[in-house]
């Protein structure tokens, strides 16, 4: 069994938080900053990917060290964004569930399936 598979959001929020507070890092905190972390972070994760064909880009993690490293910008990702719910109080598993219900009804699976169109173009 996997971590995903064993481990609950709010574990995850908990340590995001526990090591906000060792650092006393919660003052720097402000949505903005920490909106915009997530932006750096995930500009970071893009970079390993940048110039390669998009054929290729599936292959860029068979590089052990390369998978490393994106793996940990994955993490910053993540990081970030569980901090940035725990600074706005968001329920993150409430805010995807209302999101893909949202998407469902733009992107209905019979009308878009197989398709790349924006919920606009078909």
């Amino acid at each position: 069994m996997s971590a995903d598979e064993s481990t609950p959001v709010a574990t995850l929020r908990a340590q995001v938080a526990a090591f906000v507070a060792e650092r006393d890092w919660a003052r720097f905190h402000a949505p903005k900053n920490v909106a915009m972390a997530l932006a750096c972070e995930a500009a970071e994760l893009m970079e390993p990917y940048l110039w390669v064909e998009a054929s290729e880009s599936s292959k860029v993690t068979d590089d052990p060290n390369r998978r490393a490293h994106i793996e940990a910008e994955v993490a910053d990702v993540a990081i970030c964004l569980l901090n940035l719910c725990n600074v706005l109080q968001i329920d993150l598993a409430s805010a995807v569930d209302r999101k893909l219900a949202a998407s469902a009804l733009k992107y209905p699976a019979a009308q878009v399936r197989g398709q790349s169109k924006k919920y606009d173009e078909y």
